[in-house]
């Protein structure tokens, strides 16, 4: 089906039907454990994430870090809160070469060992100042570990799981919050500096575990190849998709269809970089899709609530700082469950439903929190605030749906392999353009206007929905040359074909077990390449 010119329709996974050396229950396969493993272990960037996102928020309620911020004002504030954002502007782009370069795993320990020294740093700082450049720092390291962590988690997954780890990657952002709001509700009542201090130096947690994990996870085949190793790549495949078997069904098909598919896409780019965003219509779509991603996780009217929720819950009455940490601690707990049922739906019902629906419920509910928010400002009616609490709980879990894992998988999948680590840079350099304007913007508008700024929101809210409407088509369950005849039309599939022919005519391979026949002409080529 179309709508309005948009693919609303999932795909088929052609790849299930080959022979594989692996246990269906992945805890009960050797390879596929360790596998699962290491990948788990590279979510930490998502948690590292997710633990900065809830601190701030638990700090701002310690005492004894207002005393040491000094008399801050709205503008200070705003800055300081904006640190981690300023500093992962600039690296995300220059990482994605890194990453190209260099290889996934080395870009996730650089990236993952400066936020490991930088929480170190932060956790002996004294004065604003300090902390505002080590949150500088940990934004550096963020940028150069969110850039190639997804990649890498994606690139090197099961098939049969690829699905799954691309979209709740960043669902496990809410469990980075969930430590750090019990972190700093536990030091509430250490009356010393390392009430604060504490949660500061928990920041190296994830980082660690992403070093931890780079000792398990193995580098990314497609990577391999595209550097000339095919043989590691092969290697790789084997032993972490069919435990060790070269001949494995899958695992040479996985390996065929990488190859072709990357010599395809340098043989169709114009250039390896930049410019082949905008060489052609379905480029440049893929392109809007990246940047408006980028932008819409920020102005939902989520970020409002992730950095500043003590100052929105005073002004509904909701002041005593043991209550604020408890809500946060709660808030982080529902986020982490709606985000899970989220990246399962989204593998289940496809990406665009949930885009949709979660779009229209965030509008409906961030209306009536305005509402409330206005009717306690200006009746002082008590329960008005307490409603705000309730209604907060049901805009995130709607946010969560959709806007939590999506917000990386989405980006990850529409690109071709030669684009992915440049095009999630670019997203990610979007989200943290956007976050810091409205980091920097948020206090001094809630500090001037209060509840009124949050009519902001919702003109975004409204026109996010037409862009998903218009824009966005279904991925799930869709080949890389699916995907491509989406966004490039019918030629695309013609060229496909085509260019298999020239590069790799027609794979075959035949064992004892299985004949396995790999056409040129056959439209599934790699699900994920």
């Amino acid at each position: 089906m179309v709508a309005g010119g948009v693919v609303t329709n999932s795909g088929s996974d052609e790849y299930k039907t080959l022979r594989n050396n692996t246990n269906e229950r992945w805890v009960k396969d050797r390879g596929l454990r360790r596998l699962n493993i290491g990948i788990g272990l590279m979510f930490a960037s998502a948690a590292a994430n997710g633990f900065d996102g809830s601190l701030m928020n638990g700090l701002l309620a310690l005492p004894q870090f207002t005393k040491n911020l000094g008399n801050a004002n709205a503008n200070i504030l705003g800055l300081i809160i904006a640190g981690i954002s300023l500093g992962g502007m600039p690296t995300f782009i220059p990482a994605s070469y890194f990453a190209d370069y260099f290889g996934r795993r080395t870009c996730v320990g650089i990236g993952s060992l400066i936020m490991v020294c930088a929480a170190i740093i932060q956790a002996a700082t004294h004065g604003r100042w300090a902390f505002f450049g080590t949150r500088f720092m940990m934004g550096v390291g963020l940028g150069f570990a969110q850039t190639a962590a997804p990649p890498l988690t994606t690139e090197v997954a099961h098939p049969r799981h690829r699905g799954t780890v691309t979209t709740i990657f960043q669902a496990i952002w809410h469990w980075g919050a969930i430590v750090s709001a019990g972190v700093t509700l536990g030091t509430l009542y250490v009356y010393s500096s390392w009430s604060w201090r504490v949660p500061c130096l928990l920041q190296a947690l994830f980082p660690g575990l992403q070093l931890l994990g780079l000792a398990i996870i193995p580098e990314s085949p497609r990577w391999l190849v595209s550097q000339g190793r095919k043989d590691e790549a092969l290697q790789i495949l084997a032993r972490y998709h069919a435990n060790g078997d070269l001949d494995d069904s899958l695992v040479q098909f996985e390996f065929n269809e990488i190859c072709a598919a990357i010599e395809i896409d340098k043989a169709l780019a114009t250039k390896n970089d930049w410019i082949s965003f905008i060489s052609t219509a379905g480029a440049r779509r893929r392109l809007a899709i990246c940047i408006l991603v980028g932008f819409m996780i920020q102005w939902a009217g989520n970020g409002i609530v992730s950095y500043y929720l003590a100052p929105i819950l005073q002004t509904v009455g909701i002041t005593d700082p043991t209550q604020q940490a408890g809500i946060n601690l709660g808030l982080q707990v529902w986020n982490a469950i709606c985000s899970a049922g989220g990246a399962i739906a989204a593998e289940k019902y496809g990406r665009r439903p949930l885009w949709m629906i979660s779009t229209v419920l965030m509008l409906i509910f961030f209306v009536i929190i305005t509402a409330l928010s206005a009717i306690f400002a200006e009746k002082h009616i008590k329960a008005a605030g307490s409603a705000v609490v309730a209604f907060l709980f049901l805009f995130f879990g709607s946010y969560d749906i959709a806007y939590t894992p999506l917000s990386i998988a989405y980006p990850v999948e529409i690109l071709p392999f030669y684009l992915r680590a440049k095009g999630l840079s670019l997203n990610l350099t979007v989200v943290f353009a956007t976050g810091f304007f409205n980091q920097y913007v948020n206090p001094i508008a809630l500090d001037a206007i209060a509840w009124k700024f949050y009519f902001v929101y919702i003109g975004c809210l409204f026109s996010f929905i037409f862009i998903i409407y218009f824009l966005f088509p279904e991925t799930k369950g869709r080949t890389l040359e699916e995907i491509a005849i989406v966004f490039d039309g019918a030629q695309a599939e013609a060229d496909m074909h085509f260019n298999l022919a020239v590069l790799g005519g027609a794979h075959m391979r035949t064992n004892d077990d299985n004949k396995l026949f790999q056409s040129p002409f056959k439209p599934e080529v790699e699900q994920i390449a």
